[in-house]
Order: structure tokens, then sequence, then C-alpha cells
């Protein structure tokens, strides 16, 4: 459904092709201190581009699994991650994969992290 809804506004020469930073389609679950954004023009591929913001103090509690295969690079900042109960701290310029994994994620930090996701397939 979400190819359908919410698509930022374009000129039609750049429909498909190019996605400007200003009118990034704000997109996620909504979970508390996580803001999301996609970063492919639509989601008709194979995959998606995510950029995430995981603002500090924010986590999410509850571990989650998808049937996906998900390379995640941080930007910025710092993050402890679990991938089935294993502990990470990721740091800027690492980067993790999850597939098909139980995952949560914490940021304790006094810093936003932000990080860019490559998910398949698509799951927004």
């Amino acid at each position: 459904m979400s190819i359908f809804f919410g698509v930022a506004d374009a000129p039609d020469h750049e429909r498909g092709l190019v996605v400007r930073g200003a009118s990034r389609r704000k997109i996620g679950e909504r979970d508390s201190g996580l803001f999301e954004a996609l970063l492919s023009p639509d989601l008709s591929d194979d995959f998606e581009v995510i950029h995430s913001t995981f603002m500090p103090g924010s986590s999410l509690e509850q571990s989650r699994q998808r049937a996906t295969s998900e390379v995640v690079y941080l930007m910025s900042g710092k993050l402890n991650i679990w991938i089935d109960e294993q502990p990470f701290t990721i740091e800027t310029g690492d980067s993790f994969r999850i597939k098909g994994a139980e995952y949560r994620w914490a940021n304790p930090y006094d810093e936003p992290a932000s990080a860019i996701w490559v998910i398949s397939p698509p799951v927004y």
C-alpha cells in the first residue's frame, strides 16, 4: 500500500528518479525516538533504502523479526544492537547485517545516531 500513498511532490521529469532532501517521504513503524525517511524514489524495486535517526535515550525494547535481508551503515553516532540476542556496539563508519534474525536496538548515548538501511524485499 505504501507504493500508492504519500508520494513526495516532484516535477514529472524527476518522479521515480530523484528524491530531493526536502521531499523525502517519512515512513516507519513510528517507534518512539526513531525517525525514518525513504531515500528510494519509490518501492517498486527489489529493495528499499531508508535513512534512520535514533534519538538519544530511544530504544526498541521488544525484539522484532522480519523476513528480510538488511545491511545497515552507521553514518554518525553510536548505537547498541542485539541480533538474535548477541549484543554489539556500532560506531560511526561501522556496518552490520540482519538476515531474518530477531533484533532490537538502543541509543543510550548523548548524540543522535544516523544510519542508512538497504532492505530486501521492501517492508514499507
